[in-house]
């Protein structure tokens, strides 16, 4: 048969690690020919290009589009990603579109999947996060035709939303086959290529809340005065640029020029995995705190909402955005590691993904929806 032409697309930093394993499986097969669309803070030089990460693949097909500049609204930057996407699958005629997560540029690749009667994939569908994630993620999932889960957890809620129990395959969630890989960088190569200069480090990572966009300020003051008022080493990451991320930005500035934080706008995925595979844990609201350090048992201060309810695994402290709790845990965690927890995966969802897609029914599915009581 001729070969099965897949769209991946990819709007940020985090979702490029979590199907970079995918693409690149699809690459190296005989049946399968994927083009990979690269959008959204990808493109920003603010968030540090990270379009390279994915040109540096060397993929057969990429091809780049700008979405946004700086500060664009969310619904801007969806009515611009579905002009471009559209466009563009018009060129490629796929027979795949695949999505990741609950962005705004994922959800424009369903909608044009859905109108233009392509069969669309959604990987990570029927989490539960805080913010506008939420309800963009599960209308993503009411867009597609496929879902790739990572647990029965997920499954389940997927069919309280009337999802068919044909259409839902639990594969676990692709990055932890590169976390669990023996191909990661050795952490004196990581210092070396980030010019990091301390042996111990926690990682903070910290991203707006859209839906509390008037406590932001106040919040993120709190959490960089903690920092400040601790005697700790901290590899700090630059937020998404959903808005309210100057916000955090100009709180960041505070930091530059102390020797014990190294601030930086964006890290290579297997690079991250080093920095957290070795750190003493990670503060934020980032959702590596609650998916990837369980794995590695690095402990996770988690900071307001936006990750309410996601995990509920031992080793991630919920605190509010005060500086005497973030402090006190922070004290409290300094040196403890936990017991792997592996609630997102085991490690072969590569491999089972694939195995899915060399199935003549995965291909049968219909594209016309109904909701199943």
């Amino acid at each position: 048969m001729s070969k099965k032409k897949v769209i991946f697309l990819t709007g940020t930093r985090a979702d490029f690690g979590h199907i970079k394993g995918l693409i690149s499986k699809l690459e190296k097969s005989k049946d399968f020919e994927p083009y990979v669309f690269v959008t959204g803070m990808h493109m920003l030089s603010k968030y540090g290009s990270t379009v390279i990460e994915v040109t540096n693949q060397k993929y057969k097909n990429i091809h780049p589009y700008m979405n946004q500049t700086d500060n664009t609204d969310l619904d801007v930057i969806l009515s611009n990603t579905i002009l471009g996407f559209s466009n563009y699958i018009k060129e490629i005629q796929p027979d795949l579109i695949i999505v990741h997560g609950d962005r705004v540029e994922a959800f424009a690749g369903a909608t044009v999947g859905a109108f233009n009667n392509i069969l669309t994939a959604h990987i990570s569908g029927g989490e539960l996060t805080g913010t506008i994630d939420e309800f963009m993620r599960h209308a993503i999932t009411k867009m597609s035709h496929i879902h790739f889960v990572a647990n029965d957890d997920a499954k389940t809620r997927l069919l309280r939303m009337g999802e068919d129990i044909e259409t839902i395959y639990t594969i676990g969630s692709p990055e932890i086959d590169i976390m669990l890989s023996n191909d990661l960088p050795l952490l004196s190569e990581v210092k070396k290529k980030y010019k990091i200069s301390f042996d111990e480090y926690s990682i903070f990572i910290y991203h707006p809340v859209t839906t509390e966009l008037k406590q932001l300020k106040n919040d993120i003051k709190y959490v960089v005065d903690a920092l400040l008022k601790t005697n700790f080493n901290y590899v700090v990451i630059y937020p998404n640029n959903d808005p309210g991320s100057n916000v955090i930005l100009d709180e960041l500035e505070r930091l530059r020029g102390i020797s014990r934080f190294k601030l930086l706008p964006s890290v290579k995925f297997e690079y991250f995995l080093t920095l957290l595979k070795n750190c003493y844990c990670i503060i934020g609201n980032s959702s590596c705190g609650v998916r990837e350090a369980p794995i590695y048992g690095i402990p996770t201060i988690n900071i307001g909402s936006r990750q309410k309810n996601r995990s509920k695994v031992l080793s991630i402290f919920n605190v509010v955005p005060k500086e005497n709790f973030i402090r006190h845990n922070i004290d409290f965690l300094k040196g403890q590691k936990f017991k792997p927890t592996y609630e997102f995966g085991k490690g072969n969802s590569i491999e089972l993904f694939y195995s899915i897609l060399k199935q003549k029914a995965f291909w049968e599915t219909s594209i016309q929806k109904q909701f199943v009581d």
